[in-house]
């Protein structure tokens, strides 16, 4: 149970990221440049962060914590960043599926620090999570010139740098608390958004533009929602399963645009979209389906020791 509720809490964290490209696009619709609405997002996320746990514990850490846990933050930020790259040189459908290759390479750096191969039920899943990836980002009747050698590249760093970021968020200081990892995972995202932007514009527009309210909004649902469950569950459920789950982004992120932006989905797209999700319930389930299965209970009652 444990597991299960640690794992719906990376669900809730990676759903909400998933609202980050429509919210995204009002912002560009207004005006306003990616690193503006990156810089507001990080920036406002903190404020709201700093001022709900101001007094929720002593700030007293020590000096290796503090700095994994900024690292920690600063990779959430660079992923955005290149990100924002791949999107530019590539159609939007095309870049998430290269962001989406995050999913195996969680597995296999799971893999590695761990000096054992994957389970079974990871590499099924990981490979209908691939499948339906392809589907969702209607990948198949895209021309081969759309494909940029620069593109490419950041989307593929852009999903290395976001495993880094789930193994980053699993692995560093996990004894401190939750409320201490939350605060600086987000400043050192904060200060990198900031510093890799003009900090006086930002600042600048925040005041004197609508900026402020996709800040809030980005804030909200790209800082504080996700960096809290993740800084409570990833510790939990490692980076491997952390990265399979998070998966949920895609679909997140396709239900809104269609809401909020009326685009277009095909029946392909959908089913994509539905096989994610059968990938990310696979790891588990598979575990726990023998038990509903018809006779196991009779058999696990006859073979019970009186």
């Amino acid at each position: 149970m444990q597991l299960l509720k640690y794992s719906i809490m990376v669900l809730i964290g990676s759903i909400s990221y998933g609202t980050l490209s429509t919210m995204m696009k009002f912002g560009f619709m207004d005006g306003h440049s990616s690193g503006e609405l990156v810089g507001s997002q990080y920036l406002l996320g903190w404020l709201i962060i700093s001022v709900l746990f101001l007094f929720s514990f002593k700030y007293k850490v020590p000096w290796k914590s503090v700095g994994l846990l900024m690292i920690t933050g600063m990779m959430s930020t660079f992923v955005g960043k290149a990100y924002a790259v791949s999107v530019s040189e590539l159609p939007a459908s095309i870049a998430v599926v290269f962001l989406f290759q995050f999913t195996w390479i969680g597995v296999l750096i799971e893999s590695f620090l761990n000096k054992r191969r994957p389970d079974k039920n990871k590499l099924i899943a990981i490979f209908v999570l691939f499948i339906g990836t392809l589907l969702a980002g209607a990948i198949f009747g895209q021309p081969l010139s759309a494909l940029s050698l620069k593109g490419v590249s950041f989307g593929l760093l852009s999903a290395l740098l976001f495993a880094l970021y789930m193994f980053c968020n699993s692995q560093f200081a996990v004894g401190e608390s939750s409320m201490k990892r939350l605060f600086f995972i987000a400043t050192g995202a904060m200060l990198t958004a900031v510093f890799t932007t003009n900090p006086v514009t930002l600042v600048t527009n925040l005041v004197q533009t609508n900026l402020w309210y996709y800040g809030l909004l980005l804030g909200t649902l790209g800082v504080l929602v996700p960096f809290f469950f993740f800084s409570v569950s990833l510790p939990k459920v490692g980076v491997g399963l952390g990265t399979i789950l998070c998966a949920a982004e895609l679909p997140s992120a396709m239900v809104v645009s269609v809401i909020f932006l009326n685009e277009q989905v095909t029946s392909l797209q959908w089913f994509g979209m539905c096989l994610i999700i059968f990938g990310i319930a696979l790891p588990e389930g598979i575990k726990h389906l023998p038990q509903f299965l018809p006779g196991r209970k009779k058999a696990l009652h006859e073979n019970r020791i009186p």
